[in-house]
């Protein structure tokens, strides 16, 4: 075989390797496609969760303040013992601490998903519309996210409240 054969076979190959590559491209669009609206609708649904935590987290923290004002308010004309008064401001203290960190470990693992499907989103949207379309998500960006600052006021908020609490409260009772 001369090398100009060679040549000609090799790109009568290539030729129909791409042919080949086209129509599956062509084929697995349409699983594309479906998978790129899934991953869409799933990005969707966690930052509503985003929200609906926040509100939990609001309707939980409301509840619990307001049971702690009305003991602490209350506690002598209900004849409660001051032990058993700062004992119930702790134990209020406790839940607003476990309402928060269910609310902030669901944020995150909110945060988490999102950049496992944003992930999943580039390499679908590589596959159907080539290289370089959309960039990878970088956790560096952090600050750009508003579940940042929500856990950031939560945090915040559940932390003055603790303090206020536990130094100006705790010790009227006693």
């Amino acid at each position: 075989m001369t090398q100009q054969q060679s040549i000609d076979t090799s790109s009568v190959d290539t030729q129909q390797a791409t042919a080949k590559i086209s129509q599956d491209l062509e084929a697995a669009r349409p699983f594309y496609l479906e998978r790129y609206r899934y991953i869409l609708q799933q990005t969707n649904a966690l930052n509503e969760n985003g929200h609906k935590y926040l509100a939990l987290f609001q309707t939980l923290a409301t509840v619990i303040i307001g049971a702690g004002i009305t003991l602490f308010l209350n506690w002598r004309s209900w004849h409660i013992m001051p032990e058993q008064a700062s004992s119930g401001m702790q134990t209020l203290l406790g839940l607003l601490i476990i309402d928060t960190l269910f609310v902030v470990i669901s944020l995150l693992s909110g945060i988490f998903s999102w950049l496992d499907y944003r992930r999943e989103e580039t390499v679908v949207l590589k596959h159907a519309l080539g290289e370089s379309f959309r960039e990878p998500p970088r956790f560096r960006n952090f600050w750009r996210w508003y579940e940042t600052y929500m856990i950031l006021f939560i945090l915040i908020f559940v932390i003055i409240i603790i303090f206020y609490v536990e130094s100006q409260f705790i010790p009227q009772i006693h």
